[in-house]
């Protein structure tokens, strides 16, 4: 296994795309993966080349370090799950207390076919966007569930992975944030332009945090984190006339002294 080598679970949404420019800021060997699993929001997967093609083009310190993209067919996923993901339904909370956006066992798979891919292609690291700090409460974002996750994975295939969870305990305003400090405004910038998280497929509405619906839980999340964020920012301003810009599509997040450090260990 290359020790400087890794593998990004990829979606095409926010937290992904942050985790890949993390784990570019890390690996020297870069790659990604993504599932097409009968997502009623399929419009993530076909951002995930757009977004691909941004990072070569407008950080070219990774475009080099950035490998072989690998999308898998996982449409038996779909057929087998009855949730507001795979099925046009309405989005609402269950008896069990989960949100029908649940898909059983969706991560678990993901990672297992990420460490098959990753044995393959001889990385030894793992980069996966779950979180348990701001997030629907699905069991396999949990922390726990990636640590056994691990130690399954090593023992089955006798090798020894590495899982990377950098926003595991981190909040959205602070996912925002960490992008920031990756790559400045212009990821940032990306991000808001190029990802999709919304679960209705919803393309054709910009708002500030990028495109959405505004209603769904996924683009409640992230419009409250992007407002914190730009809270926190503003907090910040100096006394030169930075400012920060609410504007549109093309409108950039002004350049500020940091002197907010939302980082978690990882």
């Amino acid at each position: 296994m290359n020790d400087t080598s890794a593998l990004v679970l990829f979606s095409g949404g926010q937290d992904s795309t942050t985790c890949l420019a993390w784990a570019l800021d890390r690996f020297e060997n870069v790659e990604t993966i993504g599932f097409d699993y009968g997502q009623r929001h399929r419009v993530e997967l076909d951002v995930r080349g757009a977004i691909l093609n941004a990072i070569r083009s407008n950080f070219p310190h990774w475009a080099a370090k950035l490998g072989d993209d690998h999308l898998i067919d996982l449409a038996v996923l779909g057929r087998i799950s009855e949730t507001s993901l795979t099925r046009h339904v309405a989005i609402m909370m269950q008896d069990n207390g989960l949100p029908n956006t649940f898909i059983p066992g969706r991560n678990l798979l993901f990672l297992t076919f990420a460490a098959a891919t990753a044995y393959r292609r001889g990385a030894k690291h793992l980069v996966t966007g779950v979180c348990e700090t701001d997030y629907s409460g699905y069991p396999d974002c949990r922390d726990d569930t990636t640590k056994a996750m691990q130690i399954a994975l090593n023992l089955g295939m006798e090798t020894r992975f590495v899982i990377h969870t950098p926003l595991m305990w981190i909040d959205k305003a602070a996912t925002w944030q960490l992008a920031h400090e990756l790559a400045g405004d212009a990821l940032v910038n990306l991000i808001r332009n190029e990802t999709h998280t919304c679960y209705n497929g919803d393309r054709t509405e910009f708002h500030a945090w990028g495109y959405g619906c505004d209603d769904c839980p996924a683009c409640r999340l992230r419009a409250q984190g992007y407002d914190r964020y730009l809270a926190a920012r503003s907090e910040t301003r100096t006394l030169h006339g930075d400012q920060i810009v609410h504007g549109g599509r093309n409108s950039g997040v002004g350049e500020l002294d940091r002197q907010l450090d939302f980082r978690a260990s990882f």
